[in-house]
């Protein structure tokens, strides 16, 4: 499969950390989680149940793209996980549509509410409560046909997951 750098998104708890670190094992790139490049005030803002403005994140968008960039300027393929909720922010990390080039690929991994929520119920240790999770949704801009989204059915088990991430990254390319 030709090198690209995948920008998975979405939502807090629909999967992207698991898919994530799983197709850089199974491809051999290089994998990056979004979330660690939170600043520690993001972080205990979210921990505090208060969402981000876009003021807050502007600095770790900017970290991310820093990221991609140099991904993209290394040509090897790279993976990185950030919920960029808005086509803004995509726009951002992967260019605005139309400039993005054949180098980077956009994962959406997409489930509903309540399936999301219940994984969150379930998750232990991470910063963001479940509280939050509403706020994430109302702010979703899901990605259209024009930004060429891989859209991956984020309710099956993780390993099917990953097959139809790889499946798609394979037509792709």
């Amino acid at each position: 499969m030709r090198p690209v750098v995948v920008l998975i998104m979405g939502v807090s708890g629909v999967g992207k950390t698991t898919l994530g670190e799983g197709l850089a094992t199974v491809l051999g790139w290089p994998y990056q989680e979004g979330d660690a490049l939170h600043s520690p005030e993001n972080v205990a803002k979210m921990a505090a149940g208060i969402a981000l403005s876009d003021a807050d994140r502007a600095p770790w968008l900017g970290r991310i793209a820093a990221w991609i960039a140099a991904r993209r300027a290394q040509g090897g393929g790279g993976i990185v996980t950030c919920s960029a909720l808005k086509r803004a922010y995509r726009d951002r990390l992967l260019g605005p549509v139309g400039e993005r080039g054949t180098d980077v690929a956009l994962i959406y991994p997409q489930a509903s509410e309540a399936v999301v929520a219940a994984r969150l119920a379930a998750r232990r240790g991470h910063f963001m409560p479940p509280a939050l999770l509403a706020s994430q949704f109302a702010t979703l801009e899901p990605p259209d046909p024009a930004e060429a989204p891989l859209v991956v059915d984020a309710s099956q088990p993780p390993a099917a997951m990953r097959a139809e991430a790889l499946a798609l990254l394979a037509v792709r390319a």
